[in-house]
């Protein structure tokens, strides 16, 4: 392997893994050159598809100086439930922490609803072992209950397991205890200890944590083995790294000990991307709207920072208490499947048709419409378009299916049902905006719309008329912004600890001596990685509530030593922003303190994402035909262009179709679009900033 200091130097990679496409950037550092593909994603193996994908590039792959991955593989193995066996061993009398959780409800107004917890009951054993809530050791942990409750595990083909005592966050020995019991047992290295990942009291948030650590641990591994060894095959003889879900990057061989912080990690590259693009443009704040084959995503960006937390609930009663961007998930995408549902109405998703069968314009066999199906059947999309298609259907069997499955119980023909299913598609991502946004205490008005994704651009202006948000960015590629947050990415390693004390009894010396402990583990992290950074930056901040409140407020915290005073101002602050309310009379509690370490990458220059070879002279030369598109009942005669030859200040008003080769971009009627001097495509909303 080569020196740390000369990894970045010539060819550098971003591959970014979707349900349908793996996207790849590749940058050569030497001659600024940017190149861009789209290859089949192999649901079975992804590895082979990135093996593929990087064999087909121009160049060997012994050439290439670094590759940085991001990967869905944990958050599918969690979403689907196809996880690892995976036992737990926990203190006697706490077992069911896990299930009974929080007292919520599936269906907030329903009384039907189930959950699966991540570890049956049968495979969560109990030891006899007992920890106060002050760390005071009352009953010392049975060496020989664990090793029995080891034996059990594997017996009952167990390949990961996870010790959770009661309050080791406060006095973690008993759990070490444990650990070094297991490792004369265990057959591998798949041990995860909850205090270890997750130093926090909370016992189910940290228990369930630590649950899906243990159980998506194997399932990363492997997929990081299989994925080593076929880019060495092929010449790739260096460290890669991945993606987490903080934004930030770790190298492949460390990520699996703490793979709970890979999840997610695909969205949050695409708001890393965006984040970039808000300090490049000056944009201020952003909300970014991700868009994809099953889902899409959205986040809030704030003075270019994504916002980070470590309260996220990847489905009911899936809590992930580890810092991550906090990107919210709705099921409409353009495989989501629409129907009707018992009561007459439309629905979209959240089920997809995903990639095989596909939607109905795809060829492949699928028969239910999608919203892809009705873009196409209402000229947003040309069959032409869609890409590795080889053989699409007619618009006239999309139209058929619409007339079969949703035209008789709606009273509608099939491009009124289409536009419909648009209607209800583009209130639910809107929807989902609006919680991220106002639920937070902020005006969707006052952001810009950050379009991204596949199907992003596509619905970007729809989007934005419902949200009555003005502006809508869309970048250069935005199909691939995932895979270029991949490319862009810092290391960032995340230190944590409870305090959980009134503010007024807190001890800043002691704080600022934590904060200090935290920061030099954060640096030795660093220099454990596979690159060097150019730079250190170090994000401080602490959670805080009221006492006898239960949601915390994440409180930035100013370089220097900490002011209590100040600290309890700032919180006051913070809690108005998001409740509109001030409590001066309940005093506040210190939760936990938080430093975030991050590693800044020598600076990747994204000029040239759009090549400037055949560009047009202007609008109208790259103007490639005409086609009827529908808008709000009335068809209009739309001109379609080829935004790759778009000259840079080119002016565009709407209804217009934009194509490229990851996305097509929909202006609707009375939008201006412009490009600017990056490509970037900034669109204008006509109309009123009326009440949302």
């Amino acid at each position: 392997m080569q020196e740390k200091s000369k990894l970045e130097t010539g060819i550098i990679i971003g591959v970014d893994v979707g349900g349908t496409f793996t996207d790849v950037v590749t940058l050569n550092r030497k001659t600024g050159e940017i190149s861009v593909a789209k290859h089949p994603t192999t649901t079975d193996d992804p590895s082979i598809g990135v093996i593929n994908a990087l064999n087909a590039l121009d160049w060997p792959l012994s050439a290439v100086s670094l590759i940085i991955h991001g990967t869905t593989i944990t958050t599918n193995a969690l979403l689907q439930r196809r996880m690892a066996r995976t036992g737990m061993i926990t203190t006697r009398g706490f077992r069911d922490v896990i299930e009974l959780g929080r007292r919520t409800r599936p269906n907030a107004y329903g009384l039907m609803g189930k959950f699966t917890p991540v570890i049956p009951r049968d495979l969560r054993l109990e030891v006899t072992e007992r920890i106060d809530a002050k760390g005071t050791i009352r009953i010392p942990l049975d060496l020989d209950e664990v090793r029995q409750a080891a034996r059990s595990l594997l017996a009952k083909g167990c390949e990961s397991v996870v010790v959770h005592f009661l309050h080791a966050s406060t006095n973690p020995d008993q759990e070490l205890l444990a650990e070094r019991v297991l490792r004369e047992l265990w057959p591998n290295d798949n041990i995860t200890l909850g205090h270890r990942l997750v130093p926090e009291v909370r016992e189910y948030e940290r228990g369930v944590t630590a649950a899906i650590n243990a159980s998506v641990r194997p399932i990363l591994e492997r997929y990081v083995r299989r994925l080593s060894q076929g880019l060495s095959q092929s010449g790739y003889n260096r460290e890669f790294l991945l993606m987490n879900g903080n934004g930030g990057t770790v190298s492949a061989n460390r990520a699996p000990e703490e793979a709970a912080l890979t999840v997610m990690s695909g969205p949050a590259s695409g708001v890393i991307a965006a984040a970039r693009a808000a300090v490049d443009a000056s944009l201020g704040r952003l909300m970014t709207y991700d868009m994809g084959g099953t889902s899409t995503d959205v986040a809030l960006i704030a003075d270019g920072r994504p916002l980070v937390s470590s309260e996220i609930e990847i489905d009911y009663a899936l809590p992930i208490h580890v810092p991550m961007v906090d990107v919210r998930t709705i099921g409409a995408g353009g495989g989501s499947i629409l129907w009707i549902d018992p009561a007459g109405l439309l629905r979209v998703g959240p089920d997809s048709a995903g990639s095989v069968p596909g939607p109905i314009a795809f060829g492949r066999g699928g028969t239910r419409p999608t919203i892809t199906d009705a873009n196409v059947l209402l000229g947003r999309l040309e069959l032409s378009d869609l890409l590795g298609v080889d053989k699409p259907a007619s618009r006239d069997e999309i139209a058929a299916a619409f007339e079969r499955d949703l035209c008789g119980p709606l009273g509608l023909d099939a491009y009124a049902a289409a536009e419909a299913a648009l209607k209800v598609a583009n209130l639910r991502m809107a929807g989902a905006i609006r919680l991220i946004s106002i639920d937070r205490g902020h005006d969707p008005r006052d952001f810009v719309l950050f379009a991204f994704g596949g199907g992003g651009p596509l619905h970007a202006s729809a989007v934005a008329g419902e949200l009555r948000v003005p502006r809508i960015v869309v970048p250069p590629r935005p199909g691939i912004t995932n895979a270029i947050g991949c490319l862009i990415a810092d290391l960032r390693h995340e230190a944590v600890k409870t305090v959980n004390a009134p503010l007024e009894t807190c001890d800043a010396g002691a704080i600022d001596r934590l904060l200090a402990d935290q920061l030099n583990a954060g640096r030795a992290a660093l220099e454990r990685e596979a690159v060097v950074s150019q730079r250190i930056e170090v994000e401080r901040s602490v959670d805080m509530k009221f006492t006898g409140q239960t949601h915390l407020i994440r409180v930035p915290l100013p370089q220097g030593p900490v002011d209590l005073k100040r600290l309890n101002h700032d919180f006051a602050e913070a809690y108005f922003v998001r409740f509109r309310v001030r409590l001066p009379e309940v005093r506040a509690t210190l939760f936990t303190v938080r430093t975030s370490v991050i590693g800044v990458r020598q600076r990747v220059d994204l000029d040239g994402l759009l090549p400037l070879e055949g560009r047009a002279a202007s609008v109208a030369d790259a103007t490639t035909g005409r086609r009827p598109v529908r808008f709000d009942g009335q068809t209009h005669d739309t001109p379609v262009i080829d935004r790759a030859r778009l000259p840079k200040g080119s002016r565009i008003a709407g209804p217009a179709i934009l194509t490229q080769l990851d996305t097509t971009t929909v202006l609707e009627p009375g939008d201006i679009a412009v490009t600017d001097d990056t490509d970037t495509l900034v669109i204008s909303k006509q109309g009123d900033r009326s009440d949302i």
